[in-house]
């Protein structure tokens, strides 16, 4: 039996091999209990040192059940799902993986994968050429522009976006940002010019959504937002799905306000399969898959259990949160 008990309540990851591998360092078991009924999950955590998650929520009933936890450190970028305040109060460290350490790459590839599918209606007509049609249903797809002369709006500038716009800026974009706690002369440094939200969404001919959900990003892009857009925009999320309006989104996509949308996350997941969106021609969804790639998962696996090494260690994490919390609570 191993010094400390670390238990992964999530299903993203079918294994503990990456785990095991790390955890070896402090003596650790590392228990896979997957669940995401809350009662399930607080008998899972009753004697464990540490709690594993990606997008399981670790409410503060399942943090009090978990008395001997240090920390709870989360595999994703985002961190909505844990309650950071029920953690602090309990001296319970939490901690994300992110973007920069391992998946930043794969997530901008992404949206840039889904923005040239959408622009240049791949997916369309991959679809009609297997249905035994050709060249004539270019007229169904028209307009398709160039790329080149485009501006492409960034929704938060941070380690995604900031490599997103290097290589949109190789397609030939013009890139502009928009991100409260980012200052111009840093934006510029990345040959990127920093807008506020309405001149973005007014100008931009592409939106990509790399903002951490919040209160204040929740259905960022509603009914009013969305209708500011140019009618030939594409919105691209592959952030938080509640940053957008669903429902708003798909109104705005039938009635033409926008050309089309790409999406790798959703406002519920998985979505219900009879999810209005997946009825629209102009638009592209993929399964909140962005983030992986084979050595991405092993490289933001690894940063999990690092964190996890360094508190039951005795030590602080890198990625500490919920910081500004545990401070004030002491």
């Amino acid at each position: 039996m191993g010094k400390y008990k670390v238990v992964m309540i999530d299903d993203i990851f079918s294994d503990t091999k990456v785990e095991e591998g790390v955890l070896k360092e402090i003596n650790a078991d590392i228990v896979l209990r997957p669940s995401h009924d809350e009662d399930v999950a607080i008998q899972n955590v009753n004697d464990t040192d540490a709690i594993i998650t990606d997008c399981v929520p670790v409410t503060e009933r399942i943090l009090e059940a978990a008395k001997r936890c240090r920390i709870v450190a989360g595999t994703a970028v985002g961190y909505d799902n844990i309650d950071i305040l029920a953690a602090a109060r309990r001296g319970i460290y939490v901690t994300n993986a992110p973007s920069n350490y391992w998946c930043a790459d794969e997530v901008s590839d992404h949206a840039l994968a889904l923005m040239l599918a959408i622009q240049r209606k791949v997916t369309f007509f991959n679809q009609k050429m297997k249905e035994g049609e050709w060249k004539e249903i270019l007229s169904k797809t028209r307009p398709i522009f160039s790329l080149r002369g485009q501006t492409y709006g960034l929704v938060g500038f941070g380690g995604i976006g900031r490599i997103e716009a290097k290589k949109a800026q190789a397609f030939g974009f013009h890139v502009i940002a928009t991100d409260p706690i980012v200052g111009p002369r840093e934006a510029n440094q990345c040959g990127v010019e920093l807008v506020d939200f309405d001149r973005l969404l007014r100008t931009s001919d592409v939106i990509s959504i790399h903002a951490p959900l919040s209160n204040s990003t929740y259905h960022m892009f509603n009914e009013e937002t969305i209708e500011k857009m140019k009618n030939t925009a594409y919105l691209i999320n592959t952030a938080r799905g509640p940053i957008v309006d669903q429902k708003a989104l798909h109104n705005a996509l039938k009635s033409g306000i926008i050309a089309g949308a790409a999406l790798d996350v959703f406002e519920h997941e998985p979505p219900k399969a009879n999810e209005p969106l997946f009825t629209l021609d102009n638009v592209i969804v993929t399964p909140h898959v962005a983030f992986f790639s084979e050595t991405a998962i092993i490289k933001g696996r690894s940063l999990t259990c690092r964190e996890i090494i360094a508190v039951l260690k005795g030590g602080q994490p890198i990625n500490w949160v919920n910081r500004k919390e545990m401070m004030s609570v002491d």
